[in-house]
């Protein structure tokens, strides 16, 4: 009886085989990272990480996050607020958020859908940039003056 085998393939062609399925795997992993961090439903603390503090509470001034709409994606944008008062962000979107200074001076935490951030507070004067750690073409300026 004569026993058939496949094609004989070398050591180099097995390992260029390998190295394929290895980024073609790694690809797979990729794309699917990013589609599951886009609208993701994850849920972590909404603890900001202020420079001043922050905590539980009502918040002097509350942003709302209307949606990913660019520079028109919080309300009221600008928002102003004085040096000592709170700011908490409320997510009136369908999807989780999370704002954060550009500066890295405060991150909410991700913010659920129907869900508020704990209030911040602002100790120093000045213009503050932020954008939505997720989706960063939302952006918005908070105004704090003395």
């Amino acid at each position: 009886m004569v026993q058939k085998t496949g094609p004989q393939v070398g050591p180099l062609e097995v390992d260029t085989m390998r190295m394929k399925l290895t980024l073609a795997s790694l690809a797979l992993f990729g794309l699917t990272l990013m589609a599951a961090s886009c609208g993701s439903s994850y849920s972590s603390p909404t603890t900001p990480t202020p420079p001043g503090g922050g905590g539980g509470g009502t918040a002097d001034v509350t942003i709302t996050i209307v949606g990913m709409s660019g520079n028109q994606s919080f309300s009221p944008d600008p928002a102003t607020v004085r040096v000592g008062q709170t700011v908490a962000w409320r997510n009136a979107d369908s999807i989780a958020h999370n704002p954060a200074a550009n500066s890295g001076a405060f991150n909410t935490g991700l913010i659920q859908p129907g869900s508020t951030s704990s209030p911040i507070t602002m100790t120093a004067a000045g213009s503050i940039g932020y954008h939505c750690l997720i989706h960063p073409d939302m952006v918005g300026t908070l105004s704090v003056t003395q």
